[in-house]
């Protein structure tokens, strides 16, 4: 099937990006890199089987029988979750839908991979913790080195917030105000915005970290070595190495999968049977008390 008046493929990559994405639905840019990465993943993909290069391919070569092997690679060979397969599958999606109006020559086409659904799984419960573990993972990091000193406010304001792990990495300097009542200003998805009240803990924390280490409001408030903001990955692992560190003293944390989605759903006065997004707001607006 050939249609010569079809818009190149490498063209309405270009088109969904810049126009589609950025000019038209206004998406964040977190979501723009994780579009571009399942896009590099799929020419990747291509290139391999087709003996392609992206400059090379067409809009027809994306039929529904070859979506199918790219999610099936995703699952087998890259050994990608669920989750992580829908991810990719879901900017895939959104460009067919573009095409579809952009090239009506392709609607069959496109509606044939629209057709593919998304694969269920079951979520998993959230993991529990007591206080007193929670504790003794923000006391963990080694008040004596930077790394320790970072990672124990960083933790404690995710503890606090209850932010999502992107949320947390891209905190910026501007976005705290250390005053009597101190807030911290926090970007969720949709480019959405919300304002959380810090415990007095917390905010002297903030205060005397950025005392000892001052940084520009524009930069972030909790970077990596380098100075730029530290990444999904390495938080994960300050956050793992602190648990390890916390199970000298109990010694059943070294049977649980800690994660930052651990931490941010803990709330220290309410019961597991609370409602978690009541839960959340309930710490965000309640905990301007002791901690």
């Amino acid at each position: 099937m050939s249609h010569s008046a079809t818009q190149p493929f490498p063209v309405l990559v270009q088109k969904f990006f810049l126009q589609r994405l950025q000019q038209q639905r206004h998406v964040s840019p977190r979501t723009v890199t994780a579009y571009r990465d399942s896009f590099r993943l799929l020419l990747a993909f291509a290139h391999q089987r087709l003996n392609k290069r992206p400059s090379e391919i067409t809009i027809e070569d994306l039929d529904a029988p070859f979506i199918l092997d790219f999610l099936r690679y995703l699952e087998q060979d890259r050994h990608n979750s669920i989750r992580s397969r829908n991810a990719r599958f879901a900017a895939i999606r959104s460009f067919m839908e573009y095409v579809s109006f952009e090239e009506p020559s392709v609607l069959a086409l496109a509606q044939s991979v629209l057709a593919i659904p998304m694969k269920r799984f079951e979520q998993p419960l959230v993991g529990f913790l007591s206080r007193e573990h929670i504790e003794a993972i923000l006391a963990a990091p080694d008040p004596g080195t930077w790394t320790g000193q970072r990672d124990h406010v960083m933790l404690a304001t995710l503890y606090n917030t209850g932010a999502r792990v992107s949320e947390l990495i891209g905190m910026r300097v501007s976005d705290l105000t250390l005053g009597p009542t101190a807030w911290v200003r926090i970007r969720g998805k949709g480019r959405k915005e919300r304002s959380v009240p810090l415990w007095p803990d917390t905010g002297k924390e903030l205060k005397h970290w950025l005392r000892e280490y001052p940084r520009a409001p524009e930069e972030p408030l909790f970077p990596g070595r380098s100075g730029a903001p530290l990444t999904r990955i390495g938080l994960t692992e300050r956050l793992k190495l602190a648990a390890q560190a916390a199970s000298q003293q109990f010694p059943e944390l070294a049977r649980h999968r800690i994660s930052p989605h651990i931490i941010r759903h803990y709330v220290p006065f309410l019961t597991m049977s609370c409602n978690p997004p009541i839960a959340r707001i309930l710490r965000a607006n309640a905990g301007m008390g002791k901690r």
